[in-house]
């Protein structure tokens, strides 16, 4: 119990890091299965990227400008915001994975639906997904990719909502 009463404890500062070293490590890791395992990202995948990048950021500034409560809380509002879009992409991968298209069919590519279609039209095509979203082709413990997306998000969330109504340690 000492080490879980000491973690509560440490200043947002500490925490903001730790997860901003947590979701580069997670995006280090994407990459690494991206170039080193030869995994080609989907669409849906970039975007949950795009959403961990987000994260990782706001969580750094938050880190290095060591907020008091009232900054603190905004940067949790933020960062709850930024896994929620991710989550609810991740929660839509995995509903795909679990019953994919009857056809799968290859849509284009993210790069190609943002410069082709205005952001109003891209975005609902890239949630709407691809065929190849709904492949999976690595798990570990038995998920999947998007599971562990879904998984991690979620964990994010709630480390933003307790950001949000803890009470800031004294100093």
């Amino acid at each position: 119990m000492p080490l879980l009463q000491t973690l509560l404890r440490l200043p947002a500062r500490v925490l903001y890091l730790a997860l901003f070293v947590t979701a580069i490590g997670l995006l280090g890791f994407g990459l690494y299965l991206q170039h080193v395992k030869g995994l080609e990202p989907c669409p849906m995948c970039i975007m949950q990227r795009y959403a961990f990048l987000g994260v990782a950021l706001i969580a750094l500034v938050g880190g290095l400008h060591g907020p008091g409560q009232t900054g603190s809380r905004v940067y949790a509002g933020l960062i709850g915001l930024g896994a929620l879009t991710g989550g609810s992409i991740a929660a839509r991968q995995t509903w795909m994975q679990l019953y994919p298209p009857e056809i799968p069919e290859c849509g284009p590519g993210l790069e190609f639906m943002l410069e082709s279609f205005p952001l109003g039209e891209a975005l609902p095509m890239i949630f709407r997904g691809a065929g190849d979203c709904a492949a999976i082709d690595w798990t570990f413990l038995g998920l999947s990719i998007a599971n562990w997306s879904l998984v991690t998000f979620s964990a994010t969330v709630a480390f933003a909502l307790w950001m949000l109504v803890r009470r800031e340690p004294a100093r």
